[in-house]
């Protein structure tokens, strides 16, 4: 693609404007660093155009501070750009009441795809960060058909950017965009563990 020109374009009817404003549904996919940071670059280009955005962050401990989360979070308080909603995996999601009960991961997940499918009904935000939502997929704790499916449906403008290793193949068949990170070195090959700074 040079120069940002594609290489074919469709006989579909619509003008090169129509064609542009189309939403996309991204995957960032395997085994190298970077899946998430990428997402979260999208996202701040979303949040300089306006766009309210929303970030469900799957799997990662809710005690793990998150740079990108307090930096968008800081730029969604400024009232320049987009606003920013953040939706932790581990905080066991505002809706679910349990409390004195151990964690039930599965149904968190399952109750975090259910509010992001009244999201995407509702047409609440215009960019959307489902973080290491492949693992959710992989693990049988959603529905593969259910997720692909309404993703592919959704109305609207809505854009969407799913991270994590071990993308389904029917996610990475439905999506616009797939990226596949490719680990060629790492500091931990050689024993390091991540830093903050650039890990977190």
């Amino acid at each position: 693609m040079p120069q940002g020109k594609p290489e074919a374009v469709p006989d579909d009817g619509l003008t090169t404007r129509e064609r542009r404003r189309q939403p996309v549904l991204a995957v960032h996919t395997g085994q190298g660093k970077g899946k998430s940071t990428a997402a979260f670059g999208m996202a701040l280009r979303a949040w300089n155009a306006g766009w309210p955005i929303v970030v469900y962050q799957f799997v990662k401990s809710p005690k793990w501070k998150v740079g990108e989360e307090a930096a968008l979070r800081a730029l969604g308080e400024t009232g320049k750009g987009g606003a920013v909603t953040w939706h932790k995996m581990g905080e066991g999601w505002s809706w679910i009441q349990r409390p004195g009960t151990e964690r039930d991961h599965a149904a968190e997940a399952a109750e975090g795809w259910a509010q992001i499918k009244r999201d995407l009904a509702a047409e609440a935000y215009r960019f959307y960060v489902l973080d290491e939502f492949t693992y959710p997929m992989k693990w049988g704790w959603v529905d593969v058909a259910d997720v692909v499916a309404t993703l592919r449906e959704r109305p609207g403008s809505q854009h969407v950017v799913v991270t994590g290793r071990d993308a389904h193949t029917e996610l990475l068949a439905a999506a616009d965009l797939v990226t596949d990170m490719t680990k060629v070195k790492h500091p931990m090959d050689a024993g390091r563990k991540g830093q903050q700074g650039l890990e977190w």
